[in-house]
C-alpha cells in the first residue's frame, strides 16, 4: 500500500498519457509530444527550485514575478542597452553576459527572501507575497509597462544568438528540454547525493533538531531560496527568447503550477518529505492533463476546474500515505 502512495505520480501519468492516447490519435505523435515536452519544460524548472523551497518547510510565490523581472532585465539589456548619459553612449553586452545578468537578478530576489525569511523570522508566506509585488512593480518600471520586442539581436552590437535559449535545437531536440534534463539532473543530485540535500530534508522534517545537530538552518533556508531564483530565472529567459519579446506580465500565476507540480509528485507542504524526480513527474502530469483536454476540445473553464480538481486529490492521497505511514510505525513498536 505504501509502495502504491509513494508511485501515485507515475501512475496517474501513465494512466492519462494511455487515456488520451486512446481517445485522440493526434496525442503520441512526434509534434505533438515536442510541444508537450516544450511546455513542461517550463514548468519543471520553476518546480525543481520551489522543491527545494518546500522540503525546508518554506512556500515561494514570488517565482512568477521573478520569471516576468528576469525577462524584462534580458529584454531590456538586448532591445535598449546600457545608456550612459553622461558619457552620451548606449553600451550593449553580449548575450552570454545579459543571460548571466537576468540570472543573478533572479538570485538577488531570492536572496531577499531568504535573508527575511532565514534572519528575520518572518513568514514565507508573507516575504514571497511582497515580493511577487515588488518584483513585478520592478519589472513594469523597468520596461514603464511596455513590450521590449525584437530580441533578436544585432551582429554588429554582438547581442545576438538569445532566441536559441528557447528556440533553438541540440541535436535535434528543443533547448529547453536539455535545459530541464540539467535543472533536473543537478536538483537530483544536489538533493539525494550531497550534504546540503541532507540538511534541506532535516531542516523541513524538524527544524529544532537540526539546529541542535549542528546544521546551520538560516544558510540553509537562505540558500534554497536562491536556488529558486535562478530557476524562475531560467524560466524567464526561456519564455522571453521563445517569444522574442519580454513583457512585464510575464509568469503571472506560473507559482501556482510549480506548486501544484510540486504537491502532485508527492513532496509534503509540511517540509522534509518529497523530490525532485517526484515533482518532474508532477509536471508532466500537469503537462499532459492540460495538453490530452486540449487535444479533446474541453473547454478552458473546464480545464481549470479539472486541473485543480486533481491538485486537491494529491492532498487529500499525501494525508492518507502519512496516516498509513504513522500506523504502520505504530504496528511495528506494537
Amino acid at each position: 500500500m505504501n509502495l502504491l502512495f509513494r508511485l501515485r505520480a507515475l501512475i496517474v501519468l501513465f494512466a492519462l498519457a494511455a487515456s488520451f492516447a486512446a481517445m485522440s490519435p493526434a496525442f503520441l505523435t512526434a509534434g505533438n509530444l515536442t510541444i508537450l515536452v516544450k511546455h513542461v519544460a517550463i514548468n519543471a524548472i520553476l518546480a525543481v527550485g520551489m522543491t527545494f523551497v518546500i522540503l525546508s518547510g518554506g512556500i515561494d510565490l514570488s517565482v512568477g514575478s521573478i520569471v516576468g523581472l528576469a525577462g524584462i532585465v534580458a529584454g531590456g539589456l538586448i532591445h535598449s542597452g546600457i545608456v550612459l548619459r553622461s558619457f552620451g553612449v548606449v553600451v550593449y553586452l553580449h548575450t552570454w553576459l545579459v543571460i548571466a545578468i537576468a540570472l543573478l537578478a533572479g538570485a538577488l530576489v531570492g536572496a531577499v527572501n531568504g535573508s527575511l525569511v532565514a534572519w528575520l523570522n518572518v513568514a514565507p508566506f508573507i516575504v514571497t507575497l511582497g515580493t511577487l509585488y515588488v518584483a513585478r512593480g520592478a519589472a513594469l518600471l523597468i520596461s514603464a509597462g511596455a513590450t521590449f520586442p525584437n530580441l533578436a539581436g544585432r551582429p554588429d552590437l554582438g547581442n545576438t544568438g538569445f532566441l536559441s535559449v528557447g528556440a533553438g535545437t541540440f541535436l535535434d531536440l528543443p533547448v529547453p528540454i536539455w535545459l530541464m534534463l540539467a535543472f533536473a539532473a543537478a536538483g537530483m543530485f544536489l538533493a539525494e547525493r550531497t550534504p546540503f540535500g541532507r540538511r534541506v530534508y532535516a531542516v523541513g522534517g524538524n527544524e529544532r533538531a537540526a539546529e541542535l545537530s549542528g546544521v546551520r538552518v538560516r544558510r540553509i533556508k537562505f540558500t534554497v531560496y536562491v536556488i529558486s531564483g535562478v530557476c524562475a530565472a531560467m524560466v524567464g529567459l526561456i519564455v522571453a527568447a521563445q517569444l522574442a519579446a519580454a513583457h512585464p506580465a510575464t509568469g503571472e500565476t506560473f507559482e501556482l503550477n510549480a506548486i501544484a507540480a510540486v504537491v502532485l509528485g508527492g513532496t509534503s507542504l509540511m517540509g522534509g518529505r518529497g523530490s525532485v524526480a517526484g515533482t518532474v513527474i508532477g509536471a508532466f502530469v500537469i503537462g499532459v492533463l492540460a495538453d490530452g483536454l486540449i487535444l479533446l476540445g474541453v473547454s478552458e473553464f473546464w480545464q481549470m476546474v479539472i486541473k485543480g480538481t486533481v491538485i486537491v486529490l494529491a492532498v487529500v492521497l499525501d494525508q492518507l500515505q502519512q496516516r498509513v505511514a504513522r500506523r504502520s510505525a505504530a504496528a511495528q513498536k506494537g
